[in-house]
């Protein structure tokens, strides 16, 4: 029977899980400085005191058993919650950080007035901005690596908080004027495009709409960004399919052509999403609020 002092600490279920993450203890011991005694021993008195082993001890590496995944199924979110309060506690309503993840058009297009704005109102409050694609955010938000993230992609998981903030416009644009004529997406299959890389929620909402219209799509190059496949289309006579807040300057200016395409509407909406387990404090409530109406206000404005 276990005495008083036998009691699970926030440091054991810590190292418990980076354990998890990280397989082996010297790995754990030099991120979390300590030696790889002190974690092993943390992990033996952590299985002493549940009774339990919760590791098997494979090839040198510690390997989940039955009893450790259903622990760290536990304990997960009640450690997440405790990294948030004790983060929400040393923040006041307009005095902290926020992280903010963005794919890559809304951080391109959308989010730095947004951000200028919200620091102007709020000078003490930092906000640390993280860009990447749909799949990288998503994954982020998981980890709790992110407060808040803005994406344009979809995503189905039980662990994430979805709400729409507004609706985008796929359009086609090339600088082939050839292709200034009305004609149906699959007579352009065969020609030369350039899309974003998998993982990209422009492509997959594309690459979806497309796939009963046309039999193959001739996929020439793909890149990381919005910004390098305008530059290629500037200089090459590529086709691609983008974000219309991503062009419309270029349509605009006519460096751009908008390839008139029939029986072609393609939409997406773009989401907010954060944690389902995320504290929600109150500096947390009013950022989210503040950029919820200026991204809407901003894509009213450009629709």
């Amino acid at each position: 029977m276990n005495n008083k002092k036998d009691k699970l600490t926030l440091r054991q279920l810590e190292i418990f899980l980076n354990v998890v993450k990280e397989g082996h203890l010297t790995n754990v011991a030099k991120g979390m400085g300590l030696s790889q005694s002190a974690i092993s021993m943390a992990i033996k008195e952590l299985e002493k005191i549940l009774g339990n082993p919760l590791f098997d001890r494979i090839n040198k590496k510690l390997i989940l058993n039955e009893m450790g995944r259903a622990f760290e199924k536990e304990i997960t979110p009640i450690l997440k919650k405790i990294n948030d309060i004790e983060y929400e506690f040393k923040n006041t309503a307009n005095k902290g950080m926020v992280r903010v993840g963005a794919s890559t058009t809304i951080v391109d297009y959308l989010m730095p007035p947004i951000i200028c704005s919200y620091m102007n109102n709020y000078p003490d409050v930092k906000v640390a901005l993280k860009e990447g694609n749909t799949k990288n955010i998503v994954n982020l938000i998981k980890e709790g690596e992110l407060d808040v993230a803005f994406i344009e992609g979809v995503v189905n998981d039980s662990d994430i908080i979805k709400t729409i903030i507004g609706v985008d416009e796929l359009i086609v644009v090339t600088t082939n004027k050839e292709l200034e004529e009305q004609c149906f997406i699959d007579t352009l299959q065969d020609k030369k495009w350039v899309l974003r890389e998998e993982g990209s929620g422009t492509r997959e909402v594309f690459l979806d709409y497309i796939k009963d219209k046309v039999q193959h799509l001739n996929i020439f190059l793909e890149l990381g960004h919005t910004e390098s496949i305008k530059s290629l289309l500037l200089n090459h006579q590529c086709v691609t399919c983008i974000s219309k807040i991503a062009v419309s300057s270029e349509i605009e200016n006519k460096k751009l052509i908008q390839i008139p395409l029939r029986n072609f509407e393609c939409k997406r909406n773009f989401y907010m999403i954060y944690h389902k387990d995320k504290y929600k404090s109150e500096l947390f409530e009013k950022f989210i609020t503040f950029t919820q109406n200026m991204m809407r206000k901003m894509l009213r404005e450009k629709s």
